[in-house]
């Protein structure tokens, strides 16, 4: 490879969908409105999902700005906003809150860190090419975790909400504080009257399908509503922000808060790339194409790590976002890059625009994303179409309301690992037969007018064998032998669906064989894969399952053994 060409297929790498090469000019005039249309939500966003993170909220800006502009340069994704997330919100504030201890600088300094090692194992999983490696969230884990996150996210917002300071470690603490507060007549009427009015305001124009978003209606309607009813000392407001650009805020921590947060940072990861994934994956597949899981895992990465410099925290794609942009006419990566800059331009050139900005306004919007993030259809449909599964959804939901968002996620993943070998222990097995005017060898306990072969049991064994398992294929075989009408001289083992063996399920065989040829019973084998062969003989079975006990289909053998034709 010459010179120029190996420096063009870095650059490749590195440059995102709308680099100028193939940008074209056309798309300018699209992007610049989209990035405009963008700019109106991302502000209120951010801000609204770093105070679910329990952060300031000027922090969520600094993990809007930085984050879209990475990602412009190295994104894979032609057209993905990323940036703060309400899905990620609790799982950061779980995972900060017990080390900061009450100081909001230490925080945002453990936020960064965080963001900072998210983005570590982010690149690392790349390198590593785990961009598949979200196959660990099963759809009943991520109903269960979404549907429980929803319902956490807008209970942890319900004191802001009614104007109430709750104080309490955890979500469970503050909601009973603030149910005392309550029943004392705590609770602020106009929080109250600024939240409902917000919420109508962003939930309206979402059903009427209006191309403005609620959102932005919600905090200028609240931002006006509060300067010129003078509300200010009455409700609890955003107040102005600080005036710069983002900047390093990792003072304080120590490496011993680095390990701490190494746990939470791995959940946030793999939940950050499974959200990211599936939405670039969805926005490719519209025009007919594919994105990289690996490049997808090292572009979040980078643009999770530096925005953990520069004083952010963990994002991932929007899902919220991102149909702006696209409903706007987005055409490539210029659009959230001149999103970028609009927030940049608002921080330093009208920072007190949120002197105004009710901190109810900012629950009703998380509220908002909360309840668009539940989906109860499919859990009604995962209830009526699998009971072990949806076993281990109610499993998701309990673990994310009862032991923590991070723990939760754990929870589920062991219980649906859990339901795997559960399933491959106790597998689908059966004879199979033959039926007249069907071609092959079909189940009996469907087809029980089909025939069984004169002095042939057919028996097929549905999942990999391993210590698990190989003494119930044994005890099956027995069994079914012990059953068998006929005179039996081979037992056909119709082994397609075992895909592997282990040394634990070989002795199993083994002392199955030997039970058997004590019998005068022969066992052979149909359809078994040639790696799985491989593995017998790498284990030292060559000179008991000779070649002679091999078949490539169930009919070879049928044929073979039986001394007849049977279709």
């Amino acid at each position: 490879m010459s010179a120029p060409t190996s420096a063009r297929s870095v650059r490749d790498r590195l440059l995102g969908a709308w680099a100028l090469k193939g940008y074209k000019r056309e798309w300018l005039r699209h992007d610049l409105i989209a990035g405009a249309a963008l700019f109106a939500l991302l502000v209120p966003a951010g801000m609204a999902y770093a105070q679910a993170a329990g952060l300031p909220p000027v922090t969520g800006l600094y993990a809007t700005v930085v984050p879209l502009l990475v990602y412009a340069i190295v994104g894979p994704s032609r057209i993905l906003v990323l940036g703060p997330d309400s899905a990620l919100a609790p799982l950061i504030a779980a995972a900060i809150m017990p080390l900061a201890m009450g100081s909001s600088e230490k925080s945002v300094a453990l936020a960064g860190l965080l963001a900072l090692l998210v983005g570590g194992i982010m690149l690392l999983g790349s390198v590593l090419r785990l961009g598949t490696i979200t196959g660990l969230l099963s759809k009943p884990i991520r109903l269960g975790y979404l549907n429980g996150l929803a319902l956490y996210v807008g209970l942890s917002q319900v004191p802001a909400f009614l104007g109430i300071e709750a104080e309490g470690d955890s979500i469970w603490e503050k909601l009973a504080g603030t149910y005392t507060q309550v029943m004392d007549g705590g609770t602020n009427l106009a929080a109250v009257a600024l939240g409902l009015g917000s919420l109508a305001l962003i939930w309206i124009p979402r059903r009427l399908k209006w191309k403005v978003p609620g959102v932005l209606l919600a905090v200028v309607a609240s931002c006006l509503a509060t300067a010129f009813l003078d509300l200010g000392d009455t409700v609890k407001v955003t107040g102005a922000l600080p005036q710069g650009l983002p900047a390093p805020a990792l003072g304080g921590i120590t490496w011993g808060d680095a390990l701490a947060l190494v746990p939470a940072a791995a959940g946030i990861a793999l939940m950050a790339f499974a959200d990211t994934g599936v939405l670039s994956q969805s926005l490719a597949a519209k025009e007919g194409k594919r994105i990289s899981g690996n490049r997808e895992m090292a572009a979040l990465g980078a643009a999770n790590a530096a925005t953990g410099v520069l004083g952010g925290f963990p994002i991932c794609g929007s899902s919220s976002r991102t149909p702006v942009a696209v409903d706007a006419g987005a055409k490539s990566q210029l659009t959230g890059a001149v999103g970028a800059a609009l927030v940049l331009a608002f921080m330093l050139l009208a920072p007190g625009v949120t002197e105004f900005l009710p901190s109810a306004t900012l629950a009703a919007v998380v509220i908002a994303a909360a309840v668009a993030l539940a989906d109860p259809a499919g859990v009604r449909r995962l209830l009526r179409m699998s009971r072990s599964e949806s076993v281990v959804m109610l499993a998701a939901f309990l673990g994310v309301l009862l032991v923590g968002v991070l723990q939760g996620i754990l929870v589920a993943i062991a219980l649906a690992l859990l339901d795997f070998v559960r399933r491959a222990w106790n597998p689908y097995r059966t004879e199979l037969g033959a039926q007249e005017g069907r071609p092959g060898y079909h189940d009996l306990a469907r087809h029980p007018e089909g025939d069984r072969i004169p002095g042939l049991l057919i028996l097929r064994f549905d999942a990999p064998l391993f210590f698990g398992n190989g003494q119930v294929l044994a005890t099956f075989v027995r069994e079914e032998l012990d059953e068998a009408e006929d005179h039996i001289t081979h037992v056909i083992l119709a082994a397609e669906p075992i895909t592997g063996i282990d040394t634990t399920a070989l002795d199993d065989l083994v002392t199955l064989d030997e039970w058997l040829a004590q019998r005068g019973v022969d066992l052979v084998f149909a359809e078994l894969k040639g790696p799985v062969k491989d593995k017998l003989v790498q284990l030292g079975t060559a000179a008991r399952f000779t070649p002679d006990h091999f078949y490539s289909t169930v009919g070879a053998a049928v044929r073979e053994l039986a001394g007849q034709d049977h279709k």
